[in-house]
């Protein structure tokens, strides 16, 4: 199993490019199943996840043609229908597939999905947009069944949750809807960004789909979709991430392909903390922007609260707890999407932070330096969070079990060193460990625990 062994106190300069998003690619794979017509995919991720979800869908009779940079998909074979529970278990996407089988194959059997473990999401609003559709839903052993023999019908379906709307749920009610007779109207969508990209997707293939980045979509059924050829968005959590890396190293980075329209909560908290974000080029053409992140010496205390888009996302709020750590005074932060995703909380306080949990809500008690220490990642955003410890911190870190990074950052060590930091990815091989850092680094060109809301806006899966 590997693990990142970090020197810290290196100060961060330089550049690197933004990845293509995972939470927008993973939909926009699952959308192939949607037509005979060919799709390709490019700025796709290197990632694990990837990798599982073009498993699956060659599974469900796709045809998939490259599992990073530029993919093709093409279906093959319209009579497979079940997504099994050993692919299934691995990611909480997975259950992506669903809307688009139902639509074209009137037939789907997914098994319960997966994902991180900082709290159970059920898939309760997915189906009940299904049935409001005129699907039938059954379960049976550990697999949802989910029919439509005659078709589905366009409905009125409100989306919302105690916590929010639900974005993989918005994208499977999308998803279905564009095939379905007449006119459905999703009230309380998810906004966010991959969803607005999945919907740019769908009309590129002949779809009619109003209203994304709002709450009410208006979607006019259609009898096929065809072909098309879509850029995937730049990924906002990477970004937000490598923000966060320059900050707590004081550093100088410039980030290309910056995804400045998506963040302006992010940005927002960047700017009452002290860490400037200053727009390079970019400005008529947000999503792919230039920016340099920087930061005063003296970083300030603020309060957090996580929602769904446009506000603070919970993707990063373990990376920004990292950051608060190093402000002089006290910082709240308040989880209102996964109240339970503190699971980094424990290892950070390992390293040195002072942070008191009461409920949903931490103090973080910042300004004591952080020391490096062993530590274990929990799931893949509290493994980015103890990286960015680690590159802060007095000393050595090593982080243990960063498959979970691999699920969401394409090779973060290298990126990281390009930068400046000094970090060796240290595998397990016949009862030894084996460096396997390089000390060539890459080029700027290709650098680059308990219930929860079942209706986060969150895709991290």
């Amino acid at each position: 199993m590997d693990s990142f062994r970090i020197q810290g106190g290196r100060r961060l300069a330089g550049k690197i490019q933004i990845e293509g998003s995972k939470n927008a690619t993973l939909p926009l794979m699952a959308a192939a199943l949607c037509t005979d017509g060919e799709i390709t995919l490019r700025n796709v991720p290197c990632l694990s996840d990837i990798s599982n979800m073009a498993r699956l869908l060659r599974e469900l009779g796709v045809q998939v043609d490259g599992e990073s940079g530029v993919m093709k998909m093409r279906v093959m074979d319209q009579n497979k229908v079940h997504a099994h529970y050993d692919i299934v278990k691995t990611m909480r996407a997975s259950i992506c597939v669903l809307g688009p089988l139902l639509a074209r194959r009137r037939r789907a059997v997914i098994a319960m999905p997966g994902g991180c473990a900082f709290g159970s999401r059920p898939i309760d609003l997915h189906l009940r947009g299904m049935q409001a559709l005129g699907a039938k839903v059954e379960l049976d052993g550990g697999d949802i069944i989910v029919t439509a023999p005659e078709g589905l019908k366009g409905a009125t379906i409100f989306l919302g949750g105690p916590n929010g709307s639900t974005v993989l749920g918005t994208a499977n009610v999308m998803c279905a809807a564009v095939l379905a007779k007449g006119r459905t109207v999703i009230e309380c969508a998810a906004c966010e960004p991959e969803v607005v990209d999945l919907a740019n997707l769908l009309n590129a293939m002949g779809a009619r789909i109003e209203g994304a980045g709002g709450p009410r979509l208006v979607i006019h059924g259609v009898e096929s979709l065809g072909s098309a050829d879509h850029v995937v968005i730049p990924d906002r959590i990477v970004a937000g991430t490598y923000a966060v890396a320059a900050a707590v190293t004081n550093g100088n980075v410039t980030l290309e392909e910056f995804p400045y329209d998506g963040m302006l909560s992010v940005i927002d908290r960047f700017s009452e903390i002290g860490v400037h974000v200053e727009l390079l080029s970019g400005a008529d053409n947000p999503m792919h922007a230039t920016v340099r992140v920087t930061s005063e010496r003296k970083l300030k205390p603020t309060q957090i609260t996580t929602q769904p888009h446009p506000g603070f996302p919970t993707d990063l709020q373990a990376q920004f707890m990292t950051l608060l750590c190093l402000a002089e005074g006290n910082s709240m932060i308040t989880e209102k999407i996964y109240p339970e995703r503190f699971m980094h909380v424990a290892e950070l306080s390992r390293m040195g932070a002072q942070i008191y949990r009461q409920g949903p809500t931490c103090v973080v008690a910042g300004g004591a330096p952080l020391h490096g220490a062993p530590v274990m990642a929990s799931d893949l955003r509290a493994s980015a969070c103890l990286v960015l410890a680690g590159l802060a911190a007095e000393g050595e870190t090593n982080v243990s079990r960063i498959y979970h990074l691999d699920r969401g950052y394409t090779r973060m060590e290298e990126q990281l060193n390009v930068l400046g930091a000094n970090i060796e990815r240290v595998r397990e091989q016949s009862g030894r460990e084996e460096s396997t850092r390089e000390d060539s680094v890459r080029e700027e060109s290709s650098g680059k625990a308990n219930a929860a809301s079942p209706v986060a806006a969150s895709s991290d899966a």
